[in-house]
């Protein structure tokens, strides 16, 4: 994930107090296990590495009440009041009542919290390049969204469950032709802890024959308005 320097290069200047801020993102990932572990890093200009972390929604997160950190700070073991929007805001070393303005948002989210949905693959998990293929997120448990994701890939997609004639709630995603091979996972969420997920389901390993593509898809109308795509920050 070679995300540190891209994002660097996009000036995050440092006017403390100013319109300016500073860059908060997580490694290795955004997306966390329960009980794993993740560091929550501040990036700013060099000779500014105090800063304050503070939870905007969920649980609150005791170990960050009225405290300030060193460049970055590790949650360990990973629980469920860990999910949710994170900021930073940097301290000013020569002026002790200056903070800069607070850092984009950054969304952790914990898996593990709900047993695994299934993920299904129509016509099939083989397809030639160009055939339509679906992929279909489902489960017993009455989820309200589920997230699909493809292995080495910095983003997930999302659409809602809805039920299905077999008391399942399912979300069948569209990828259009078929270009994209690779290994994808779903999880589940609900309405109520957005960032609160299942476990993974098991990978699929979808294949396309013929001159495969390494790209994501790039759905047509109507789906492409029920996509979402988050892209999990990462590190130095």
């Amino acid at each position: 994930l070679a995300c540190l320097g891209f994002f660097l290069d996009q000036r995050v200047r440092a006017h403390v107090g100013g319109q300016d801020k500073p860059f908060c993102s997580a490694w290795p990932s955004a997306v966390v296990p329960q009980g794993g572990h993740v560091t929550l890093w501040c990036h700013y200009r060099p000779g500014f590495n105090i800063f304050t972390l503070y939870k905007e929604d969920g649980v609150p997160v005791p170990e960050l009440y009225k405290r300030i950190f060193w460049n970055s700070f590790l949650f360990s073991p990973v629980t469920a009041a860990h999910a949710g929007t994170y900021r930073c805001r940097v301290f000013h070393p020569h002026s002790p009542t200056e903070w800069s303005a607070p850092s984009n948002p950054l969304v952790i989210m914990v898996t593990g919290l709900y047993e695994k949905p299934s993920l299904s693959a129509q016509p099939g998990p083989t397809v030639p390049t160009g055939e339509n293929m679906t992929l279909s997120c489902s489960s017993r448990r009455s989820f309200d969204m589920y997230h699909l994701s493809r292995e080495g890939e910095a983003h997930e997609l999302r659409l809602p469950a809805v039920p299905s004639v077999n008391g399942t709630f399912q979300a069948d995603f569209p990828l259009g032709p078929a270009t994209h091979g690779g290994n994808y996972r779903c999880f589940g969420s609900l309405r109520d802890s957005p960032y609160e997920w299942s476990d993974p389901s098991d990978p699929l390993p979808v294949s396309v024959t013929g001159n495969p593509s390494s790209g994501w898809p790039s759905p047509t109308e109507p789906s492409f308005k029920n996509w979402y795509r988050h892209t999990p920050a990462c590190c130095d």
